[in-house]
């Protein structure tokens, strides 16, 4: 019995493998030769230890699995074939073609089973960073003594590539300062990339480097010994109090006669005649391809069997849970959820201008722990920059080590891995992440912020010190593309608030929306606070008049700290030039473009010709507000060193400058 069960392990691995060297060839591009050495880790994970049911993917306590070397992404879609997760064979054979359920990188909501969108390498391990912390918050707030909600793992299966990337330097550091214990990497070590072995670029001791990190590791030696990658894989689930990677030593393309150990297996099909030969090395039908046994299909399916009975053993302690934590289950219910308690939004404050101005990171602060007091998923931090951004929660601990309640993650310099982090908190359910940093280091965080919006995750990123008014510290800390940079993303909201009350409208604006990230643009300068009523509706609409005039001759459209020179500068031109100029704040591009046609021809006429925006940022992409007989007031350059207020008025950004600017305009 023991050598057939053996048989049929056997057999199942040389299906996975044959089901991704076919899909490949069929589609005439991907990655074969990483599956092929991965399939037995692979099917030792999720036959013997993966807790999850196929028939609900979406279950609050499975464990999560991330392939973060995406590039493998027909392993992942073979797995979920054979597991029962509602992938056809069609859809295999469909790879990597136009609207398939299996496109080239696996691709969240594309496909059930699909955790996270993988590729960008290195992001997938924060991602599951980000799942692992979740797991761990949620775990301390609604777990009770014999009713455990949340107790679940996290497996992700990276390559020699993730761990080059930065990002993942970055996340293995904040991981092992955490003890994520019940994180467990499962490191396809097989010493190819691309361009050859990895000793051309790659010669460090990664053992050495995971456990000075706080890390757990156990080496597997043979990538096909499944009694042995089973051991590494127990061995990290019992090592609680740290993550655990497991080293396993794999051969890519294994079985290819040709091909094995070479780059040439990375990014190509292996050919038609190589795989006839490498299934005959499998001892399987050479002669059929995606061909599936139906033994195999039996074996495989009996995770639909386990699946149901792991969350039907959960639902008993979470309907027994109900009884005994009725308030404690309805916020559990909302958090997995992902609803807005009620009254989330009731302590916000409302400011006033005789209250003086108020710098909009510092309203933001405010604005944040004001919500935070009434949404309990809220939960965040800053790349070290906490005091500066404003971001702490002030009735909450730090998420720390053995102190998992905290809502105050101190995420340290690694302003890639945190963007990456929030991307997997959300994706876990039950948290709503923020995190920040200086806008200038929003580029370190590009590659996060991308893949985010790609999955359309409300995920909300603060940014302070928003202009060339950060004075002192110069060009290298002043933005000044940032702004067009982020706008670049196709469907990232980014907002960029006059005052104070934009501010406040800003973040309820980025908690209400569902379907997308908002970049949340902000100034380190106090702004004075914009003495305008009723602006709650129009604000999301984008745009909206704060200073209207009847039969105006010009309209001045600003963002961020230049609308209030904007204002006073429309005051200068009526008082010495009997010349009417309505103001506009434009705090977003994005939302302005949803906005209904009749309501954007109301706030920018196409009959107004004259038209002047006023933003300390690169002019690129004004063009298409101010159209050919407008102007634009922009920075084209980098800013330079020297107290804020200088250096914006050396920049023109003062109200006699834009009067100039206007009055030549008008000529």
């Amino acid at each position: 019995m023991a050598q057939d069960q053996t048989n049929l392990d056997q057999l199942t691995i040389s299906t996975i493998r044959t089901l991704c060297m076919d899909a490949v060839q069929k589609a005439n591009s991907g990655h074969p030769g990483a599956p092929m050495g991965l399939a037995p880790a692979a099917y030792v994970l999720f036959k013997r230890f993966l807790k999850h049911n196929p028939k609900n993917p979406a279950w609050i306590d499975r464990d999560r699995f991330v392939l973060s070397g995406g590039h493998a992404s027909s392993l992942l879609y073979s797995l979920l074939y054979l597991f029962g997760y509602g992938l056809e064979l069609d859809d295999l054979k469909n790879f990597r073609q136009w609207g398939s359920r299996t496109p080239g990188h696996p691709e969240y909501g594309h496909a059930p089973g699909v955790e996270t969108t993988t590729g960008p390498l290195g992001q997938g391990i924060a991602n599951a960073v980000g799942m692992a912390i979740a797991e761990r918050h949620l775990a301390a707030i609604f777990n009770r003594k014999e009713k455990q909600l949340i107790n679940h793992h996290t497996y992700v299966m990276c390559g020699d590539g993730d761990l080059m990337e930065g990002v993942a330097l970055e996340t293995i550091s904040l991981a092992g300062h955490l003890g994520l214990g019940k994180l467990i990497c499962l490191y396809d070590d097989n010493s190819i990339t691309i361009e050859g072995k990895t000793n051309i670029s790659f010669t460090e001791d990664v053992r050495a480097k995971f456990e000075s990190q706080n890390w757990h590791v156990v080496t597997v030696k043979d990538g096909n010994d499944l009694e042995e990658i089973q051991k590494a894989i127990q061995a990290g689930k019992d090592a609680v109090a740290r993550p655990t990677l497991v080293q396993i030593k794999t051969h890519i393309a294994y079985g290819s006669p040709n091909k094995q150990d070479s780059s040439d297996a990375h990014g190509a099909p292996l050919g038609v005649e190589e795989i006839r030969l490498t299934k005959k090395f499998y001892g399987v039908a050479d002669d059929k391809d995606f061909f599936v046994p139906e033994k195999v299909l039996e074996n495989c399916g009996k995770a639909l069997t386990y699946g149901a009975g792991f969350e039907q053993s959960w639902q008993s302690i979470f309907d027994a849970y109900k009884t005994e934590y009725p308030e404690l289950a309805a916020k559990f219910v909302d958090a997995i959820s992902g609803f807005l308690t009620q009254g989330w939004d009731a302590s916000i404050p409302q400011f006033n201008p005789e209250d003086g101005p108020v710098a909009t990171r510092s309203a933001s602060g405010k604005v944040l722990n004001a919500i935070a007091d009434n949404l309990p998923t809220l939960m965040g931090g800053s790349a070290d920059l906490a005091p500066s951004n404003k971001t702490y929660i002030n009735n909450s601990t730090d998420f720390q080590k053995n102190a998992y309640e905290g809502r105050n993650i101190r995420f340290g310099v690694r302003e890639h891995a945190m963007g990456a982090i929030m991307s997997g908190m959300y994706l876990h359910s039950g948290i709503r992440p923020y995190g920040g940093t200086f806008l200038v280091f929003a580029d370190y965080m590009r590659p996060a912020i991308r893949m985010a919006t790609l999955m359309k995750l409300p995920l909300i990123y603060v940014f302070t010190h928003d202009s060339v008014a950060v004075g002192e510290d110069g060009p290298t800390h002043q933005p000044v593309e940032h702004l067009a940079s982020l706008r670049a993303i196709p469907g990232l909201n980014v907002v960029r608030p006059a005052d104070a009350n934009e501010t406040a409208l800003a973040w309820k604006q980025a908690l209400k929306t569902v379907d997308s990230p908002t970049a949340l643009i902000l100034s380190r300068q106090k702004l004075p606070t914009l003495d305008v009523s009723q602006r709650d509706g129009e604000f999301t609409y984008g745009a909206y008049a704060v200073k209207k005039e009847i039969d105006p001759d010009m309209i001045f459209i600003g963002t961020g700290s230049e609308v209030h020179i904007c204002v006073e500068a429309a005051r200068m031109l009526k008082k010495d030039h009997k010349i009417k100029a309505s103001v506009v704040s434009m705090p977003s591009w994005e939302l302005f473009e949803k906005a209904p046609a009749p309501y954007r021809e109301r706030i920018l006429p196409a009959s107004m010709k004259k038209r002047m925006a006023v933003e300390a940022g690169i002019s690129m992409g004004w063009e298409k507000y101010t159209g050919t007989e407008g102007k634009i007031i922009g920075i084209d350059k980098f800013g330079a060193s020297a107290p804020g207020g200088r250096v914006l008025k050396e920049y023109g950004f003062s109200p006699e400058n834009i009067v100039k600017n206007a009055l030549e305009l008008l000529k």
